[in-house]
C-alpha cells in the first residue's frame, strides 16, 4: 500500500475495510474496529487476482504512483457489481487519479477482468 497525497484526493493508498475500498489515509484505526484490513499485498498472493491479471495484459502501468489504489478500487467494483456498464466505472475510479493518464487503458482492464 502506498501513502500518497494524506489528504484523500488521489486515491494512492486505496485499502479494503471488508469488502468497500477506502483511502487509508484518511482511515484511523478507531474505525476499524473488527473489520478486516486488506491492502494490494493482500489481494493475491501470487498476482493473481483478475484484475492485476488484466493490468498486465492491458499493459496499463507507467510510472505506478497509482496503481495499487487503482488496482484495489476496480477489485471492489467488482466484487459489488460484477458486470459494471461505462457509468458504473467511471463512477467507482472517480477520484483515483492516474498521472500517466492510462484511463482508457484502466477502463478496459477492468472490463476485462469483469469478463474473466
Amino acid at each position: 500500500t502506498k501513502y500518497g497525497c494524506g489528504i484523500a484526493q488521489c486515491g494512492a493508498c486505496t485499502v479494503h475495510l471488508g469488502d468497500v475500498a477506502m483511502r487509508s489515509c484518511m482511515l484511523p484505526v478507531s474505525q476499524v474496529g473488527n473489520q478486516k484490513v486488506t491492502t494490494i499485498e493482500g489481494l493475491s498472493a501470487d498476482g493473481g487476482h483478475p484484475v492485476q491479471q488484466a493490468w498486465l495484459a492491458h499493459d496499463v502501468a507507467q510510472c505506478g504512483y497509482c496503481q495499487s489504489g487503482q488496482i484495489m478500487n476496480a477489485a471492489a467494483l467488482l466484487k459489488a457489481n460484477p458486470n459494471p456498464d461505462d457509468a458504473a466505472i467511471e463512477a467507482a475510479m472517480n477520484g483515483n487519479i492516474c498521472r500517466c493518464g492510462t484511463y482508457v487503458r484502466i477502463k478496459a482492464a477492468i472490463k476485462t477482468a469483469a469478463n474473466s
